[in-house]
């Protein structure tokens, strides 16, 4: 009994040193985390992952969503070398494939958004023999309207313009007082006004 111990104790520290080369088999997700878009529109649901183990025919893709105001866990989309449509529920005819695995992309599109399609959607990538990690996860928010960064750039500066135009006009009007006092003409007056509206609206 005694003689055998020197050979498990060899084994066992080869096979610690085997494990320690052989890389940890868990598949990374990559999404968005947060997505707004607008009520009515298409929706790209992006989802791509890494492995250690080549793609193949093994790779499934496991889409699910949860509710922004509760309730139970819903099935969206599966994927196992065919894409596999949702036959029921809210999401029949309305989710379609849009992934590439051999791009390491498991994406899916979401058709004609509604407001009650608020909530979690999950993306899980097995690619045996890679099959932990953490479930992807996308935050969508649907909104009557998102505003450009146009629309974000031009708003401030219209507020500042209109207070400039505040600040002349009130000035016009002081020295059109001033002038006033000093010589009240009503044709003087009337032509310095018609001049500082021309000057506004060029």
């Amino acid at each position: 009994m005694y003689g055998q111990s020197p050979t498990r104790a060899v084994l066992f520290l080869l096979g610690v040193q085997l494990t320690a080369l052989w890389p940890v088999a868990a598949v990374e997700i990559y999404t968005p985390r947060v997505l707004e878009a607008v009520n009515g529109t298409d929706v790209r649901l992006k989802c791509t992952f890494s492995s250690f183990a080549p793609v193949g025919d093994a790779l499934t893709v496991t889409w699910n969503f949860r509710p922004r105001d509760g309730g139970p866990e819903q099935f969206v989309f599966y994927y196992h070398v065919d894409p596999f449509k949702p036959m029921s529920g809210r999401f029949k005819d309305r989710v379609v494939w849009d992934g590439n695995p051999e791009r390491y992309d498991v994406s899916i599109l979401l058709w004609k958004l509604q407001f009650d399609d608020n909530g979690t959607y999950t993306c899980q990538v097995k690619n045996p023999p890679d099959v932990d990690g953490l479930i992807g996860e996308i935050q969508l928010s649907v909104v009557q309207t998102v505003l450009s960064h146009v629309q974000l750039f031009a708003t401030p500066w219209i507020a500042a313009c209109q207070a400039s135009l505040s600040f002349i006009i009130s000035w016009s009007l002081l020295k059109l007082i001033s002038i006033e006092l000093v010589v009240p003409s009503n044709h003087l007056i009337l032509c310095l006004i018609f001049t500082h509206i021309n000057l506004l609206c060029s």
